[in-house]
């Protein structure tokens, strides 16, 4: 592996905000603050001693006539046949694919303006036919990319909605807002149009806050919230589902623990979208992106935590104001640790089609660029009805992969947990009423671990080795507030939330 900030001028030296790999090659598109889109080709001499380079391909801005404010996010369709865009003052722009006689070249297909302010977010449909928007405007937009129109407005945000995610199985779509909420809406189709039913997403869980028990327990709970305010330095909390669709990953998470307030994302299980199962590490600063690696790798053996019951490990990276961090579902650590990148904010990550690049922006104006060498990250899992490209560790599927199982694994009644920056919790074997206990190793301060010796802890008949780590244990498990499906047609959250707790689960 090697990698670095490549020193070019990206978009005039401003801030770049977002950017994306083409699903089908190395073709990198970026968007920044100088109202441009560039396509750049990234590629590498084969030297262990340069860092990967980026070539200029094309401007997308033709004359000045598209996008007249900063571009914040851009995504290429799966299908690698259209890219779209998003601006501030609401504008959204679907560029096409043409062959011309120099290669080909990218033109605007449609213009999309419904929102009014500022968009923040997009996310394709995996079957690249429908688009959801999010913006500062509160609402997200679901579009018929093909018809250029509005498909369903989705309200209920009190605050601007800085990240959307389309689950790629398309049952869900997940938002995440400066409101402090993220909600998941549900696909309830409802009537039929030419044949075919009529997409209709209800917002089913509404995520808020959590309950911890008091130290004092003459005291009642304290509750405190799941994400940060409006006050986080970043207009992006860019959530994303995992490539076969199993769990869903959220930012902007902030745990507190007593007097200690830790950053930290949540990993939310698919069979249970009203509580997180698994709290990620702790940063110095907040989490504001996550992103898959869309190559799915062979088990390797190693994996002792027993949350993530899959048949593949699934790799995906985490990124911070300053940090980034890459993590994989075998091992309980991060597998990658880049510390004090940029001189200023982190704002997109994007993985390469093949898993040779991960490419991370900045306000700064820079990009760094990571490469990875063959199969560093693992040997492809090549599934049904896939083929395998012959260079690189690409594995082209045909369809997403449907894994909707999940389970609490308690084939062992000893969990051993070694050094690690990690907030994971223990399950209590079912069949009994499973209260959680959730453990802290030492904390992460971007890739410095401390441990402290303490006696083994024992839940009930589980043991919990922990010789050599400081070991924070929590009075009692958590409890999440949740907003019920609504009752009326309407998007609308309950004014009387129900609570669940958080229990650490397995994904199967």
């Amino acid at each position: 592996m090697r990698g670095g900030t490549v020193q070019i001028n990206w978009h005039d030296l401003q801030p770049v905000l977002s950017l994306d790999f083409h699903p089908a090659s190395r073709r990198l598109a970026t968007a920044g603050a100088d109202h441009d889109v560039k396509i750049w080709v990234i590629s590498t001499d084969g030297s262990d001693s340069k860092l990967p380079t980026a070539t200029f391909q094309s401007g997308l801005v033709p004359n000045g006539t598209a996008h007249s404010s900063a571009v914040n996010v851009l995504r290429f369709s799966p299908s690698g046949e259209y890219l779209a865009s998003g601006a501030d003052g609401g504008g959204i722009i679907l560029w096409k694919l043409h062959s011309t006689e120099d290669g080909e070249a990218w033109k605007i297909h449609k213009t999309l303006l419904f929102h009014h302010k500022d968009v923040l977010d997009l996310q394709w449909s995996h079957d690249s036919v429908f688009l959801v928007s999010a913006s500062v405007d509160n609402t997200c937009i679901i579009w018929d990319a093909i018809k250029g129109t509005v498909q369903q407005k989705l309200e209920g945000h009190l605050h601007y909605v800085q990240g959307v995610t389309w689950d790629p199985l398309g049952q869900y779509i997940a938002s995440l807002s400066s409101d402090r909420t993220c909600k998941i809406y549900a696909n309830k189709p409802q009537g039929k149009s030419k044949n075919a039913e009529k997409m209709n997403f209800v917002c089913q869980h509404t995520l808020v806050k959590v309950e911890y028990r008091n130290q004092d327990e003459s005291k009642p709970p304290v509750k405190s919230h799941l994400f940060h305010d409006e006050t986080l330095p970043s207009f992006f909390r860019r959530l994303a589902w995992s490539p076969d669709g199993s769990f869903l990953v959220l930012p902007a998470g902030l745990s507190k623990h007593a007097s200690e307030v830790i950053n930290t994302a949540y990993i939310m299980s698919k069979r249970d979208l009203s509580r997180p199962a698994i709290q990620l590490p702790g940063a110095s600063k907040a989490i504001v992106a996550v992103r898959f690696c869309p190559v799915l790798f062979r088990p390797r053996g190693s994996n002792s935590d027993g949350f993530f019951k899959l048949p593949y490990r699934v790799v995906f990276a985490v990124a911070t104001l300053n940090s980034l961090y890459v993590y994989d579902t075998e091992s309980v650590p991060p597998i990658l640790i880049h510390a004090g990148l940029h001189y200023a904010a982190i704002t997109d990550i994007a993985w390469s089609s093949d898993a040779k690049y991960l490419a991370v922006s900045s306000r700064d104006g820079y990009c760094t660029i990571i490469e990875f060498e063959n199969e560093e990250l693992g040997q492809p899992h090549i599934l049904p009805g896939s083929t395998e490209v012959a260079k690189g560790n690409r594995t082209c599927e045909k369809k997403p992969v449907h894994v909707d199982s999940m389970e609490v694994d308690v084939s062992s009644s000893k969990l051993k947990m070694e050094a690690s920056p990690v907030a994971v919790g223990v399950t209590v074997p079912a069949p009994l009423s499973a209260e959680n206990v959730t453990l802290r190793t030492g904390e992460l301060a971007e890739g410095n671990v401390t441990c402290e010796n303490k006696k083994p802890v024992e839940v009930d008949s589980m043991e919990v080795d922990v010789s050599d780590n400081k070991v924070k244990v929590a009075t009692s498990p958590a409890a999440v507030e949740v907003t019920p499906p609504p009752v009326s047609t309407k998007n609308t959250a309950s004014s009387k939330p129900t609570k669940k707790r958080i229990t650490p689960i397995a994904i199967n």
